[in-house]
């Protein structure tokens, strides 16, 4: 944290601070193995990336591109007067930010903003944006290479500059929001699938509401999510921090867990070909799958859906109940 402080007052970044104010701080490691520095500013977390709105997008493409802006919230300044409630403590000193920094409550909401205000006349037909994500994808090489000029040139022209070592140019399969992108598929990144199976029996209210909180991230890959997540769910509702896990609940989490490494690759939406909607019922849940018939004449899955009854619907008669569905 010293080199940081040392780094970042040369910069222009922070500046000592005399403000009333002040939250801890912390790092967070990246994934090329070096360290984030994080303030806890937040009041609420911000909700997980929505890629299913992508998906569409995706249909028809076959390249892609993914670009990650270098030190983009640096670009946005605090504005003047206003320094003093971004103050943090170190065991050096009381510092404060002069540009927005990771943690604030609304950061990612600012530089949502700043980004689609940058790339307004490409968004949604050849880039998808999510914070500091960037998605190029088109049907041709050649197209392809038209739109990634347009995207950087323009980042370019309003001072955002890319990490190298975090970008793919030209590539047929991209790594992008925990899911992995190929020409008409998309399927959960297998290392997250690790971390799954990895996963400890939770203990905790906690733990358990952590553990579905991630799995409910892939839902649209496990088929009948709602009544294999049901037993866990009811567990964070029982009161109390500690939970007793029994045969059946721990039978639960393992099913859950196999789910995932099972899972099906999902074939991206083509709104040419017939859709066919399958839908059952449970005492707990409804679910349907939406399929598509590949050039195989099989029927390939493209999302499977589910949710939970309230306690009137589930005295439905079981054919009410997949008349809902």
């Amino acid at each position: 944290i010293d080199t940081y402080i040392k780094e970042s007052l040369v910069a222009g970044i922070i500046r000592g601070s005399t403000s009333p104010a002040g939250v801890s701080s912390f790092f967070v490691g990246k994934k090329d193995g070096g360290l984030r520095p994080c303030i806890d500013y937040r009041i609420t977390e911000y909700p997980l990336p929505l890629m299913a709105m992508a998906f569409e997008l995706l249909q028809g493409t076959s390249i892609f591109t993914k670009l990650d802006p270098r030190n983009a919230y640096s670009l946005v300044r605090i504005r003047q007067g206003d320094e003093w409630k971004t103050a943090f403590n170190t065991p050096t000193g009381h510092y404060e930010y002069l540009v927005m920094p990771f943690g604030l409550t609304n950061a990612p909401a600012v530089f949502q903003a700043l980004i689609n205000d940058i790339l307004w006349d490409m968004l949604n037909q050849f880039v998808f944006v999510y914070l500091n994500d960037i998605l190029i994808f088109s049907r041709s090489l050649e197209e392809h290479e038209g739109h990634v000029s347009r995207v950087l040139q323009r980042h370019l022209d309003n001072h955002l500059y890319m990490k190298p070592e975090k970008c793919e140019f030209h590539v047929t399969q991209a790594q992008f929001l925990r899911f992995i992108i190929t020409p008409g598929h998309v399927e959960m990144d297998p290392k997250k699938v690790e971390a799954v199976l990895n996963w400890p029996i939770p203990t905790t209210v906690k733990e358990v509401q952590r553990f579905i909180g991630f799995a409910n991230f892939y839902r649209r890959f496990i088929k009948n999510f709602i009544s294999v997540v049901a037993l866990l769910t009811a567990l964070t509702k029982r009161g109390g921090i500690k939970i007793h896990t029994g045969p059946e609940t721990a039978g639960a989490f393992q099913d859950l867990k196999c789910r995932f490494t099972s899972a099906p690759i999902l074939s991206i939406p083509d709104p040419e070909r017939p859709f066919v909607v399958e839908v059952d019922a449970s005492e707990v849940g409804i679910g349907a799958n939406l399929s598509q018939r590949g050039e195989d004449e099989k029927l390939h899955p493209c999302a499977f859906m589910s949710r939970c009854l309230s306690d009137a619907k589930r005295n439905y008669h079981v054919g009410d109940r997949e008349l809902l569905a």
